[in-house]
């Protein structure tokens, strides 16, 4: 799943209304930052193999360090802590955890059961969404706009770079995402590798979007903490 985590993100501004959405954007993609390193470093394992799903060509062989549950919420802590520590804001800290942790749900959605559990396990699960091109697209494309939806009922846009910069941020989105599903296949795994990690542009681009942007109104979720 891509665009399904972002829009989870997105969602969750109306819970944690001081958090950046470049943090909550961090949360949501962490995993999947870490994946690349540990896949150029040989920790994990991708192959290239079209056909073993119907909506993309990566065949996940191991990624227990990154994408096992256990691991997916020490991760989240990791990033929460802290989180906590320097903003003293408990509720953002606590959904940076729990926007990690969604990460693993919806892959257990998305993928075959390739998703382990414990890092040394052998115990793998998955419901298989992405064996069905349409319902993966109408899951996805639902989950990503009810987070835009929700974003934009607690925000507003504050001068131009928080409106056309916020929409053509939901632009770039779709068009990652309608490339990647319907774009050739990586050349080489060494690609993935070294081009997995741009996804960091969504989180810089998400933060800068939302500087621009205010709460619409004050929110009883914002709480008295400071971010």
């Amino acid at each position: 799943m891509f665009i399904g985590h972002y829009g989870v993100a997105l969602a969750a501004k109306k819970v944690a209304p001081k958090t950046s959405l470049g943090a909550l954007f961090l949360a949501t993609s962490f995993i999947d930052l870490l994946w690349p390193l540990f896949l150029l470093a040989g920790l994990e394992q991708v192959r290239i193999a079209p056909g073993d799903t119907k909506f993309t060509p990566l065949e996940f062989v191991s990624y227990p360090y990154s994408h096992s549950l256990l691991m997916v919420a020490l991760w989240g802590i990791a990033l929460a802590v802290p989180y906590k520590f320097i903003t003293r804001y408990s509720r953002g800290a606590f959904m940076l955890w729990a926007l990690t942790a969604s990460h693993w749900f919806l892959d257990l959605l998305a993928h075959r059961p390739d998703m382990p559990l414990m890092p040394f396990g052998a115990t793998k699960v998955g419901f298989g969404l992405w064996n069905s091109v349409p319902a993966t697209l109408i899951v996805e494309t639902a989950i990503f706009a009810g987070g835009v939806w929700v974003y934009l009922s607690v925000t507003r846009a504050q001068n131009k770079i928080g409106s056309i910069g916020f929409w053509a941020l939901l632009a770039f989105f779709m068009v990652s995402y309608i490339s990647a599903a319907f774009g050739p296949p990586p050349p080489n795994v060494e690609m993935i590798g070294y081009f997995a990690p741009f996804a960091w542009i969504f989180v810089l681009w998400g933060h800068w979007v939302d500087r621009n942007r205010s709460l619409s109104s004050p929110s009883p979720l914002a709480g008295e903490e400071t971010p």
